[in-house]
C-alpha cells in the first residue's frame, strides 16, 4: 500500500481513520479539505487545485482522504485510477447525518480532526448536510459496481459500519 484513496460520505470517519492508517503505513497524508481550502476557509481556484492534486498523484506514495466537491469528479476518478488501495467508507445515511450533527456540536468547542484551519465549522456542517442530501445520486449501487469493475488490480475495501472501520485499521496494520 503506497497510494491510498479513502473516500465516502461526509462525517463517516475518513479523517480519523486516514490519520491512523497513514501513520501505520508510513505514507504522507493529504486531506482533501486542506487541499481545497485556504487558511481563511475560502476555496482555492480549480487550476491551483488540479496542479496540487496532480503533484500529489505523481509522488511515490500518498494517502488522500476525502472527496472533492461534485464539480471536481474528474480528479476524483483520476485519484482512483492512480491508487493501489481504495477504501470506500459507505456508512448508512442516518448515521452520517447524526455524525455531522455530533461533529458540529463538538466543533463549537474544538476544531474537528482534519478540519481546515480558519474554516467555519457551522458553514462546513451546513455544507455537509447539503452534500449528504445529494449523495444518493453519486454514492449508490451503480457507483459501487463501477468501482468494483475498475479495481481488479487494486485492493478494494468497502466499509459499512464503524465497527468494520475499527477492524480494518487493525487488519491493515
Amino acid at each position: 500500500m503506497k497510494r491510498i484513496a479513502v473516500f465516502g460520505k461526509p462525517a463517516s470517519g475518513k479523517s480519523t481513520f486516514s490519520k491512523q492508517l497513514a501513520e501505520q503505513c508510513g505514507v504522507q497524508l493529504y486531506a482533501m479539505d486542506s487541499i481545497l481550502y485556504q487558511a481563511n476557509g475560502e476555496e482555492i481556484d480549480s487550476k491551483t487545485y488540479e496542479q496540487i492534486h496532480n503533484e500529489i498523484l505523481s509522488s511515490e506514495s500518498w494517502l488522500i482522504e476525502g472527496f472533492a466537491p461534485f464539480t471536481a469528479l474528474g480528479s476524483f476518478y483520476h485519484r482512483l485510477e492512480a491508487a493501489d488501495t481504495l477504501i470506500y467508507i459507505d456508512l448508512p445515511y442516518s448515521l452520517c447525518y447524526s455524525l455531522v450533527t455530533k461533529r458540529l456540536l463538538k466543533g463549537l468547542f474544538k476544531t474537528p480532526e482534519g478540519w481546515p484551519k480558519g474554516a467555519s465549522v457551522i458553514k462546513g456542517s451546513i455544507d455537509s448536510y447539503k452534500t449528504l442530501k445529494l449523495c444518493p445520486k453519486f454514492w449508490n449501487q451503480p457507483f459501487l459496481q463501477k468501482l468494483e469493475a475498475q479495481s481488479s488490480n487494486k485492493s478494494l475495501y468497502v466499509v459499512r459500519s464503524l465497527k468494520e472501520l475499527d477492524k480494518l485499521i487493525d487488519r491493515l496494520s
